[in-house]
């Protein structure tokens, strides 16, 4: 894909335009505020997809709500990505965004979490000795990593920490499986369960990805009264809000 912009020509969401997936509407509609004009001008249209509906936005930003678990997100993402470029108007980065659980004391409640690299961590086999990535038995990928550029634009404009955030297909509900995710992954930081398939998508496109997560309940038991989903979400939507005009600069700089 040509990333160049004409000569004298700034890049733009417009001539590179955005595709934001998220699992669930409030998630999306959480990053709709963020956008200039949030409302009911922020949508431009509606677009229907096999197993849902995309809106594409003014500022050239397309939210997609692409369901639950790395599966299907995968597949409406890759939808989208193939329906944009049949009509002539590929993306220049796919975003994987939501709220998630965060390791504690490294990803408090209400933080944002920036991925350098987005991981499947439970692909793969049990064996005696321990869990064995898909990678080891001699299949695919385990790990994707967004542009180093881009990372660190998104996370200068943010304030996100930076570091892994697993993909799941299981949400963590024990302290023992959330400290053997951290021995395997000592650079974790959060847990979702859509980047992954969402970066197989992008990156059997050719696209690049970003995945961006608003802590909203510590990685490990189940306890629902301190799960924070409502600040999590405030934090997306302000978080989306510094992240757009970052975007801007990350295209207009290194692409």
């Amino acid at each position: 894909m040509d990333l160049q912009a004409e000569e004298g020509e700034g890049l733009t969401t417009e001539s590179l335009p955005v595709l934001v997936a998220t699992a669930v509407p409030v998630e999306r509609d959480a990053v709709a505020r963020a956008l200039p004009g949030a409302g009911t001008d922020a949508v431009a249209g509606e677009i229907r997809l096999p197993g849902g509906s995309l809106c594409r936005t003014a500022t050239g930003f397309d939210l997609l709500a692409a369901g639950v678990g790395p599966a299907l997100a995968a597949a409406r993402v890759a939808g989208a990505l193939t329906a944009a470029a049949l009509a002539g108007r590929p993306y220049g980065l796919v975003v994987s965004a939501g709220i998630g659980g965060g390791f504690q004391p490294d990803a408090p409640l209400g933080s944002l979490v920036v991925a350098d690299a987005i991981t499947v961590a439970d692909l793969g086999a049990e064996t005696a000795d321990g869990f064995l990535p898909v990678t080891d038995l001699g299949f695919g990928t385990v790990t994707h990593h967004p542009p180093e550029s881009v990372v660190r634009v998104v996370s200068e404009a943010t304030g996100a920490r930076t570091g892994t955030i697993l993909t799941v297909s299981t949400v963590t509900g024990t302290a023992a499986r959330a400290a053997a995710l951290r021995a395997r992954h000592p650079g974790a930081l959060a847990e979702g369960m859509e980047g992954f398939g969402v970066a197989e998508a992008a990156a059997a496109h050719g696209v690049p990805v970003l995945e961006i997560r608003a802590v909203s309940n510590p990685v490990g038991p189940r306890d629902r009264a301190a799960w924070r989903i409502g600040d999590a979400l405030t934090a997306l939507t302000e978080g989306f809000g510094k992240l757009a005009p970052a975007l801007e600069s990350w295209k207009a700089h290194d692409h």
